[in-house]
């Protein structure tokens, strides 16, 4: 084996240390900002912030125009971005809007706030925009003047200049320019059926808003304006004829109607159900698209599931021996839902996924009773719908019935401590290993009993990067493992019989500690080098239960409650929520899970075990592939690798944070 020299490492003192001001951060990392593949992403935070102005009620247009030097304008008529002088920073708002990361209208929540609702919550929308632009030029138009600067790279290169607006001008409106800067995309193009498609999506979701797309190059304008909302929107997608007439509606609480949610907060949708053919699903959170659907769509879903299973239920029209799953509904429905969020948690900047635990029981909490309500009604309709679902139910038991048969004999006896699932549907079931017997006793009664199943673990699984094969199964818990997911050890260049995978996802559940996070790479470890097929195929996950606790007290007519929080991120948005509800500085209380085992069976339901609320990390090789993760896997588990690792903590030990 050949040995590594280690080079000399730079020197590393006070000079060393880098603070990146101003939009800095965002042109090292673009990535970390926005979708770096086309600007598409960049544009559409400028198209958010006038939906924003119209969603306020303050604005009936918006004019996006593609020009053909390349760059693109978005003109809307809402209020305008105020020009005045910052009461605290001495700056115009408007160049503080577009050059300071974390600032905006869209922090201000409080009643009375520029924005109740809004797609915008982290604060650094335009302001990545700018800094990612050659030239970016504002114009705005209010209280009877006209404004006008222009940026470059995020740095003002002409400065605010305000004058009267002229007889004829319009009286308010904002204007926004944008040359993206190429140097920082794959490609300078705007996709132009994602740009069609998220326009056309705006005018749907803001009926009365005009929305137009005018191209230069050609002078075609393509006009967007919906009355009907999404009802027109979902029979104009449909390419199958529904099996009952669409069921939509709308909820938004009121002042003093739900303790539980805010004022304002609630949801719109319109749901198909079809027999065949393909399906349309478009969800939005305050006229965000989340493409990739978030915790909005499952309390859809919840809604969706409670009300027919209880129809059906009712009219006691469920055959014997037949259990209804909640895709057995989902699975032939299509949908626009467009919720109202107060403080909306997203999947990182891009926006794709709600996470908001809240989005759930809000949605849920309004669909279900509206649903029950129309299916009483509708009975007839009911009874069609309920036979459509029947029939799925009955098709995904037959499939499971199928593998077992195909598995058939030589079934191994499974591990005494293994608490099994009921259900035979592998693309359902999940297998939680799970960290320690008290942490495994809580997520036996916190589980869903049909679809998960829990292997504990006592201790610390063996580092198996070295061991053979054959000696694999000396160890207990490793044979435990193996004959729980029902495959036998093997290489990456093996074609193992995967035929008796018991289930669709195996899932690592350890502490949120360094002692769970070394749980968590023995058992990779373990995968990895005698599972690969297994990581390939994507079967393997890691759960990630909160860190923090919140109890948070009553705040007005909010009744108190617990929060929790992933990271100190997360922590710190829970408690900006708490403040903008009128809880009192400090009167939380925050606690630190010491472990699983800490949690109750209900809290690790909540946030670790529920498909809906969780969050869970699929396990693959990534960007450096496998011949690149098996040196860095060697390095780090192999026994005669310790120069390497000493080499390692060397060079980075001074990036690690300690939390004491």
């Amino acid at each position: 084996m050949a040995t590594r020299s280690a080079s000399p490492s730079p020197e590393y003192g006070e000079a060393s240390i880098r603070v990146l001001k101003g939009l800095e951060p965002v042109k090292q990392r673009p990535g970390m900002y926005t979708r770096t593949d086309n600007p598409l992403h960049i544009i559409q935070e400028v198209i958010d912030n006038a939906a924003d102005e119209a969603l306020a009620g303050f604005g009936k247009r918006i004019a996006v125009t593609l020009h053909t030097d390349g760059s693109v304008s978005v003109d809307d008529d809402g209020r305008g971005i105020p020009f005045g002088l910052h009461p605290e920073e001495q700056v115009p708002v408007v160049e503080i809007v577009f050059t300071r990361l974390h600032a905006g209208g869209k922090f201000d929540k409080g009643a009375g706030g520029a924005y109740s609702f809004s797609g915008g919550l982290h604060g650094v929308g335009v302001s990545v925009t700018n800094a990612l632009a050659r030239r970016l030029q504002v114009a705005v138009w209010r209280d009877g003047q006209a404004a006008q600067l222009a940026f470059s790279g995020g740095d003002v290169i002409e400065p605010l200049v305000v004058r009267a607006a002229q007889a004829g001008e319009r009286k308010k409106g904002t204007s926004v320019r944008v040359w993206p800067d190429a140097k920082y995309f794959e490609s300078a193009e705007l996709p132009r059926g994602e740009l069609t498609h998220l326009l056309r999506s705006k005018a749907v979701l803001m009926p009365g808003v005009t929305v137009t797309l005018t191209t230069e190059k050609t002078g075609d304008t393509q006009t967007w304006l919906y009355k009907g909302g999404l009802r027109d929107y979902l029979q104009q997608a449909l390419v199958a004829d529904p099996l009952i007439p669409l069921f939509e509606g709308a909820h938004y609480a009121g002042a003093n109607e739900d303790e539980n949610f805010a004022e304002g907060e609630g949801a719109a949708w319109c749901v198909a159900f079809t027999e065949d053919g393909a399906l349309l699903r478009e969800s939005y959170v305050n006229l965000i698209p989340t493409v990739a659907g978030g915790t909005h769509e499952a309390g859809l879903k919840d809604g969706l599931f409670s009300a027919i299973k209880g129809f059906i239920e009712m009219h006691s029209l469920l055959p014997k021996g037949v259990k209804l799953m909640p895709e057995d509904i989902f699975g032939r429905a299509s949908f626009v839902l467009s919720a109202k969020v107060l403080d909306p948690q997203f999947q990182g900047q891009t926006k794709e996924r709600l996470n908001s635990r809240d989005a759930l029981r809000l949605v849920s909490a309004f669909v279900r009773p509206a649903l029950e309500l129309w299916l009483s009604q509708h009975v007839e309709h009911g009874r069609k719908l309920a036979e459509l679902v029947i029939k799925q139910a009955q098709t995904r038991q037959r499939a499971s019935q199928k593998v077992e048969k195909r598995k058939g004999s030589g079934v191994a006896v499974l591990p005494g401590k293994l608490t099994d699932c009921e259900n035979r549907d592998i693309g359902l079931n999940e297998l939680f290993l799970v960290e320690g017997d008290s942490a495994g006793g809580s997520a036996k009664m916190g589980r869903d009993k049909e679809t998960q199943a829990i292997l504990p673990l006592r201790g610390k699984v063996l580092n198996a990067w070295e061991v053979e094969r054959d000696l694999l199964f000396k160890n207990n818990e490793i044979h435990d493992i193996s004959v729980a997911i029902g495959v036998d050890p093997h290489g990456p260049n093996d074609t193992p019989d995967l035929s008796g995978l018991r289930y669709g996802k195996v899932c690592i559940l350890s502490d949120a500690d360094v002692d769970g996070s070394h749980i968590q790479v023995l058992l990779l470890t373990l995968f990895f080098r005698h599972f690969p097929k297994l990581v390939e195929a994507g079967h393997v996950y890691v759960a990630k239960p909160p860190l923090f606790r919140i109890d948070a007290p009553a705040r007005g007519k909010k009744p108190a409650a617990k929060l929790y929080a992933l990271d100190e991120g997360e922590q710190e948005a829970a408690l900006d929520k708490l403040r903008k509800e009128g809880a009192r500085e400090g009167s939380w209380s925050i606690s630190r899970f010491k472990g699983l085992g800490e949690m109750s069976a209900e809290q690790l339901w909540e946030t670790t075990l529920n498909p809906d609320t969780r969050r869970l990390l699929q396990v693959g090789y990534g960007a450096i592939g496998f011949t690149a993760t098996v040196e860095a896997f060697g390095r780090l588990m192999g026994k005669g690798e310790a120069a390497s690792r000493r080499e390692l903590m060397e060079i980075h030990g001074d990036s690690v944070e300690i939390d004491v």
